[in-house]
């Protein structure tokens, strides 16, 4: 069951790619806040066609489930075209994946959830959101520092202080894996929203929407879909499928 909300925070901003985890954490939004709205980033992503499934599944999540439609607001698309011009990595460049020098592997966009989150806030700002959520991770994340419990919390501080707005940053999957969240989606919508995170949900970085999986769709081969998969297998052979 969703946590206890606070009296002062009734409202939020999903970041919401489309994929899995932002899936999981758009639900558990709608679960359990008032009002949701949802934010995508343009950043010249070599999987751009993450920005077409999430429509998908906005789509179906209004059909499918209307206890969460009249919560779900507007949604909001931003170009970021100038990270991608200063990113020179394998999600934004056609090159190979792999592991760089410094320990990080080249699917590592420097500064994006950092702009992602600055940015979020300050259409939040706007219209009167407190919460932003983000499905970043620690337990299986590739190494991403913007990814980390502190970089979250500092970023609130930053935030809060800069806008002089007492800001949430809240990260439901911070300490759980791929096969918790797969379990997470099927507690709150049960097995009609792990089905509608297979069939219409994007993580795959080459964007391959062809190879159908028990997972979903993508190549099968690069790191989202590998975590992606493995995540699936160990949900599913706890019984929960």
């Amino acid at each position: 069951m969703p946590a206890p909300v606070s009296r002062a925070h009734t409202s939020a901003l999903v970041l919401f790619s489309g994929g899995q985890d932002s899936t999981t954490c758009l639900a558990q939004a709608l679960a359990k806040y008032k009002r949701v709205e949802t934010i995508a980033f343009d950043y010249g992503q070599r999987h751009k066609v993450e920005l077409e499934a999430r429509l998908n599944v906005l789509r179906e999540l209004k059909s499918q489930f209307p206890q969460w439609a009249a919560k779900l607001g507007e949604d909001h698309l931003l170009d970021l075209a100038v990270l991608g011009q200063v990113s020179d990595c394998s999600l934004t460049r056609d090159v190979a994946f792999k592991m760089e020098s410094s320990g990080l592997p080249n699917t590592f966009v420097p500064g994006r959830n950092l702009l992602f989150l600055t940015l979020a806030a300050a259409l939040a700002y706007r219209r009167d959101l407190q919460v932003l959520v983000t499905g970043v991770c620690e337990t299986d994340f590739s190494g991403y520092p913007d990814c980390r419990d502190d970089t979250m919390k500092a970023m609130q501080l930053a935030l809060s202080l800069g806008m002089d707005k007492r800001f949430l940053i809240e990260t439901p999957l911070m300490w759980i894996d791929k096969a918790d969240t797969w379990a997470l989606a099927e507690s709150l919508g049960g097995q009609p929203l792990v089905d509608l995170i297979i069939e219409h949900t994007h993580t795959c970085y080459l964007g391959d929407r062809i190879h159908r999986h028990a997972w979903g769709y993508g190549c099968g081969q690069c790191p989202a879909c590998e975590l992606r998969a493995r995540g699936y297998e160990r949900f599913e052979s706890r019984g929960a499928v």
